[in-house]
């Protein structure tokens, strides 16, 4: 009996080998009949082939899981689902294992990816491994893998800028380390140093072919490629674009076409030629240059869009230079505050600068003020004082630590120039002072040097400077007039001073002839220029400006040991600094001078 029932129960084992045989055979068939349409597939990646091998070998092994239960077989008919399984009776998660995790999609592109990542966290740039949470307890699985900038951008392009990407310390690592290695792996980031690891998984590297494309300032690049050897040699190529264009008339068509967009864009009223013309205009006045155009689009098109809008409230159907012009004035009018309360402290006269008469050792200096983005240019009374001593030329500013080293440096070439001009035949011995009277802030910059040297000359010649100028421009050593910058904004500072307290047709302001290219002025200074009751002066030496300052000639040398022309403005300069060398001799014998 009981040889009989271990007989039968070695049969019943075999049975059921023989009933999963067939199970596995059939299963395979079908298997195989379900996955040829993968065929294709299989020959162009070698990781679909091994991917659909082991979904195969899964299945065959778990095939119970497929398999219904008895009981709920004959409690409820088979019937087909609408994923085509077969039976509704097979668990929920029975298919979950085999689901695809769509990590990336460029389905839809016709090219490259191009991917900008404006927020390059680790997550947002490397990916990351998801969890949720459940009575509790976090847990993860190959669905909540999470795609990256890089795996998007991989084969294309992934556009970051530095600024942001430098706030993001891990990210930057994170991104060198991917570039490095030609691999990008989604893993969890290291908060502050290595922590306590949890069980999560562990994705496959993914092998990038991608261009890394970051933009930034030329500051922010010299700081990487000085500070990080690794930038050097991971980005290679370095693109260095200008704000400008030259203004050629193919230029000018190409500035015109993005206009062109930005009202299509925008879904702005037309513009008319007027409007058109007064747009490249604009553009050359943002370049402060006749000859170029600013590529601050940005810029441009919040003014259009300023001047579209007052077209509408006016019922009007095309865009006029006249709105364009209107905008800039209502532009100027919000954040010009400052500017007004500085020009009423010209009317009251609580800031003291003269815009008539004449004065011995003093000159109108111009310089440029910045609230914000808001510049505006202010006239500064420049003074000086010579007498018998030894001290040099004293600047008051640097003394009193207000003086920048630009600033320094100016005054220094003040003195040198004096040497050059004035030492051929004896030393020169003076005290003397110069500064920026009823200044209480920090000086820099040496555009103001030439009006200086101006001052200085003229307290030593002891001849007076007409203050209906104002002058700007940097000196060299020769006396050469340089070119400075911020040239509209102190020529419009000048001209509303004088406009305020009224035009005499004298006033007018002196610049170096290098600036003319670059003045870009309002229509009221030109039209006042027009009529002859404003005057820009553009010069290349001290001594044209001088004579014009002055009223003298001021005169040059026929050879070294020739002196100055008599009647001539330096004739007087180099009369007075030989007197003061005498009478610092004379005051101290014992001394020699310096």
């Amino acid at each position: 009996m009981g040889t009989s029932l271990r007989r039968l129960s070695k049969e019943e084992r075999g049975y059921h080998d023989q009933e999963k045989d067939l199970d596995r055979k059939t299963a395979g068939e079908v298997l195989d009949d379900r996955l040829e349409e993968f065929a294709a597939l299989r020959g162009e990646n070698p990781a679909i082939a091994s991917y659909l091998d082991a979904l195969k070998a899964d299945i065959l092994d778990n095939l119970d899981a497929f398999m219904p239960s008895r009981d709920t077989a004959q409690a409820a008919p088979a019937t087909p689902s609408a994923g085509g399984h077969g039976d509704a009776s097979l668990p929920d998660d029975t298919f979950y294992r085999y689901e695809v995790n769509l990590f990336v999609d460029n389905a839809h592109l016709h090219g490259a990816p191009v991917i900008v990542e404006d927020h390059p966290t680790y997550c947002n740039l490397m990916g990351c491994i998801e969890r949720e949470s459940e009575m509790g307890a976090l847990y993860t699985d190959f669905t909540l893998v999470k795609a990256g900038s890089l795996h998007r951008a991989n084969g294309g392009f992934c556009i970051i800028r530095v600024d942001d990407l430098s706030a993001n310390p891990e990210a930057w690592e994170g991104l060198l380390r991917a570039l490095r290695s030609g691999l990008a792996r989604v893993e969890d980031p290291a908060d502050g140093g290595e922590h306590v690891r949890t069980r999560t998984i562990e994705p496959e590297p993914i092998p990038l072919d991608l261009k890394v494309v970051l933009v930034g300032s030329d500051e922010a690049y010299e700081l990487l490629l000085y500070n990080d050897e690794r930038f050097g040699k991971l980005f290679k190529l370095k693109a260095h674009l200008q704000e400008t264009m030259p203004r050629t008339r193919e230029n000018v068509l190409v500035y015109l076409a993005l206009a062109g967009r930005v009202i299509r864009d925008a879904k702005l009223p037309p513009f008319d030629r007027s409007a058109l013309a007064a747009l490249v205009e604009h553009a050359s006045l943002l370049a402060e240059d006749q000859t170029r155009l600013s590529l601050k689009l940005p810029l441009a098109r919040e003014l259009m869009i300023e001047a579209a809008s007052l077209a509408r409230t006016r019922g009007e159907e095309q865009v006029r230079a006249e709105h364009l012009a209107e905008a800039l004035h209502a532009r100027d009018f919000r954040v010009n505050l400052f500017e007004e309360e500085y020009l009423e402290e010209y009317d009251r006269e609580m800031i003291k600068v003269s815009t008539s008469g004449e004065a011995v050792g003093r000159a109108n200096g111009l310089s440029v003020r910045m609230f914000g983005d808001y510049a505006f240019g202010l006239p500064h009374q420049i003074a000086c004082t010579v007498g018998v001593g030894h001290g040099g030329v004293l600047d008051l500013e640097r003394e009193a630590e207000l003086g920048g080293p630009i600033h320094t440096k100016g005054m220094m070439i003040l003195k040198s120039y004096l040497l050059e001009r004035f030492a051929k035949d004896k030393p020169i011995v003076m005290a003397g002072s110069l500064c920026f009277e009823q200044s209480y802030a920090s000086v820099e910059g040496d555009s103001a040097s030439g009006a200086e040297l101006a001052a200085l000359l003229s307290a030593l010649a002891e001849r007076p400077i007409k203050l209906c100028y104002a002058m700007t421009g940097a000196v060299s050593q020769s006396g050469a007039i340089l070119a400075v910058g911020g040239l509209n904004e102190k020529i419009r500072g000048f001209f509303a001073v004088c406009r305020r307290r009224g035009l005499t047709g004298e006033q007018g302001v002196i610049l170096p002839a290098d600036n003319v290219v670059n003045l870009m002025l309002d229509e009221e200074v030109v039209e006042a220029v027009r009529q002859g009751v404003f005057h820009i002066f553009p010069v290349t030496t001290i001594e044209e400006a001088m004579e014009i300052l002055t009223g003298l000639p001021a005169g040059h040398r026929h050879g070294i040991n020739e002196p100055f022309p008599p009647g001539t403005l330096y004739a007087l300069v180099d009369a007075r600094l030989d007197r003061l060398a005498k009478c610092a001799a004379a005051w101290s014998p014992g001394c020699r001078p310096e």
